[in-house]
């Protein structure tokens, strides 16, 4: 009875150590994106689960023959398709030993470390990024979570008692308003659906010409909300557009809500950690006088998922939108201590401060910042290849580490360019040596390259625009 044996774990979790470091320093012997097909995985896996005990061994032979065939590989350094998630080798270690400890940091006394060290790291992340005093953080998994948060907080500051009286049938409730750019992620639509807000109360703001909300914009569309008896409670500019990294205005931003009493949160999942690198320090002007921020470390801070961090200057209403305390969570330090419970919908916590912990302090202020930079110029190099390239043309202007382009043939439309672009875009992701992913601008189909992965150098780049041009080169041969 009991757990396994010390030494069939010591055994295959060497195997597993030693594995781990031969694939993140040569990752790019695996295609970039999984070429399996759907059910491919499922079919290859048996039906019902075993009777008898079967060994370490055999699980880790059908990892690597079963399992990775179905992994599109994130690590790969050509991976461009989405912002990047690398693991860095003191992230991975730090989340081999919290799960080893397997801590519970609902509450303070569950484990004093898990609260105290999450503390303290998101307290070293700010000053990082240059902001000021008086900022609470908290990990979460995602942004989607961390902005569903903040604008349950927004929500119940807003003064109406929905935590108590809830939403349905009250005469007395106006309709409830959220604003952000049109560019803005999806974790906002999802959040205010969650939220029981309704989705056609998140307004979408029109961007200007760098695809930035326009405050005029805003403005307008607060003035004529209020004249139609609706209330407006948060405002989500983004530092770092999922499309194009566009960064909204944040002071002009913080200024116009605060006129109407809107919360403020700002979205800086991708870019906030850039805030780092002293000449970037700019990305985060007027969010000192916002109400709460989200930033990734799972994205460009090299900690593996999931990571994200959630900072407010309004911890009370975080916490009296979620706190509950049933009689079995009463403790003796409830008063002198930070129960991380208290500010969010999850009772169990995992120890995630452990690997950013460990993240931060193998790479420092110096190394990040040399990491961040780096991709940032790989980006503008990227993105001069497309502009001194006849026959392609930058879409959007390249503000951090993403590049949005497309090939274009004289005299073609836009339903013929789209086509095109998806062809050359799907051909590269087929060979398996890079992974690109799309969006639309105005309409217009583009193809983005996004470098983040801490692996990434130039050479990766270079294979990327090489199989872009002869990718278009094959298919106009054939046209």
């Amino acid at each position: 009875m009991g757990d396994l044996s010390p030494d069939e774990f010591r055994a295959a979790a060497h195997a597993a150590v030693d594995w781990i470091a031969e694939y993140l320093e040569d990752s790019q012997q695996y295609p970039v994106r999984s070429r399996v097909q759907p059910g491919d995985i499922r079919a290859a896996l048996p039906p019902s689960p075993p009777d008898r005990p079967e060994p370490l061994e055999a699980m880790l032979r059908d990892f690597h023959g079963t399992i990775m065939p179905g992994i599109t590989h994130w690590n790969h350094p050509a991976f461009f398709a989405y912002f990047a998630n690398s693991g860095a080798y003191p992230g991975i270690l730090g989340e081999l030993l919290a799960a080893g400890l397997n801590a519970n940091g609902m509450l303070w006394v569950t484990s004093p470390a898990v609260t105290e060290l999450e503390q303290v790291t998101l307290d070293w992340l700010r000053q990082l990024m240059g902001l000021g005093e008086g900022w609470f953080g908290e990990i979460t998994d995602t942004a989607s979570v961390s902005t569903f948060y903040a604008l349950a907080a927004a929500r119940e500051r807003a003064g109406f008692d929905v935590r108590t009286r809830g939403m349905a049938a009250r005469a007395d409730l106006p309709r409830l308003r959220v604003y952000c750019s049109e560019h803005a992620h999806s974790s906002i639509d999802k959040a205010v659906i969650a939220l029981g807000l309704g989705h056609e109360n998140l307004v979408k703001v029109r961007t200007d010409e760098q695809y930035r909300l326009r405050p005029d914009a805003l403005t307008a569309a607060i003035a004529a909300d209020v004249a139609a008896g609706f209330k407006p409670i948060a405002v989500v500019p983004c530092v770092g557009t999922t499309s194009i990294t566009s960064i909204d205005p944040v002071p002009e931003v913080v200024r116009i809500a605060r006129e109407h009493g809107c919360w403020v949160h700002v979205d800086a999942a991708y870019a906030g950690v850039a805030a780092i690198v002293p000449e970037l320090r700019y990305l985060l002007d007027g969010v000192d006088g916002a109400d709460s921020l989200v930033v990734n470390p799972h994205k460009w801070l090299f900690t593996p998922m999931d990571c994200s961090v959630l900072y407010t200057r309004d911890p009370q209403s975080l916490k009296q939108a979620f706190a509950m305390l049933p009689e079995y969570l009463v403790t003796r330090t409830q008063d002198e201590t930070v129960n991380l419970m208290d500010y969010g919908i999850q009772l169990g916590r995992r120890f995630r401060s452990l690997k950013l912990w460990m993240v931060l302090r193998a790479f420092g202020r110096e190394g990040i910042a040399e990491r961040i930079r780096h991709h940032c110029e790989l980006a503008r190099e990227f993105a001069g290849m497309v502009h001194f390239e006849g026959g392609w043309e930058l879409t959007a202007p390249v503000t951090l580490s993403l590049v949005c382009f497309r090939r274009v043939q004289p005299g073609a439309d836009e339903t013929a360019i789209a086509a095109h672009n998806a062809a050359i875009m799907e051909r590269v992701n087929a060979r398996g040596q890079v992974y690109l992913s799309h969006t639309k601008l105005e309409g217009r189909y583009t193809l983005r390259l996004a470098i983040g992965n801490i692996r990434t150098d130039r050479e990766h780049i270079e294979l990327a625009w090489r199989e872009l041009r002869e990718a278009a080169a094959l298919l106009e041969r054939v046209a």
